[in-house]
């Protein structure tokens, strides 16, 4: 299949969706690398690291659950992954489950989704009412709202 044929049929709607998750990508990039380069102590010595990070995420309850919450999101994201890789004959997708784990799934999951949606070559446009719109970008302004909250504030 012609990857460029693909981006030139796809639907208007399938391109603003991938620009969507792009910047997703990179608010997520951004978000995450900032505080893992501000909680490492010493890279140079990787195992102290990845072992004290994970030893801190259990700090107290709150980032105990929010661990919880993002691993069990991650496995289920990854069983989704794998099947619409499959489905989809979407290239790389151990790769992308790899890089969840070393760089982070909220980086990872939708450069995926991206991936998916330009190989699934859809004619028919994602259609969403105006309160689906309306409430998504509500749920995306609070999103950022916290983001930035938990990672600049």
């Amino acid at each position: 299949m012609n990857d460029t044929r693909v981006d030139v049929d796809m639907p208007t709607s399938s391109k603003i969706l991938c620009t969507v998750y792009a910047v997703i990508v990179l608010a997520a990039l951004i978000a995450t690398l900032s505080q893992n380069l501000a909680y490492a102590h010493s890279l140079a010595d990787l195992t102290t690291f990845i072992g004290s990070f994970v030893t801190d995420t259990k700090v107290n309850p709150a980032s105990r659950s929010i661990t919880a919450d993002i691993l069990l999101f991650f496995l289920a994201a990854a069983i989704f992954m794998v099947i619409e890789a499959r489905k989809h004959d979407v290239k790389f997708v151990w790769a992308y489950l790899i890089g969840g784990g070393l760089i982070a799934i909220s980086v990872t999951f939708p450069l995926f989704l991206i991936a998916r949606e330009r190989r699934t070559c859809r004619t028919d446009p994602t259609r969403l009412t105006a309160t689906d719109t309306a409430v998504l970008a509500l749920f995306a302004v609070g999103i950022a709202a916290l983001v930035i909250w938990v990672d600049v504030v």
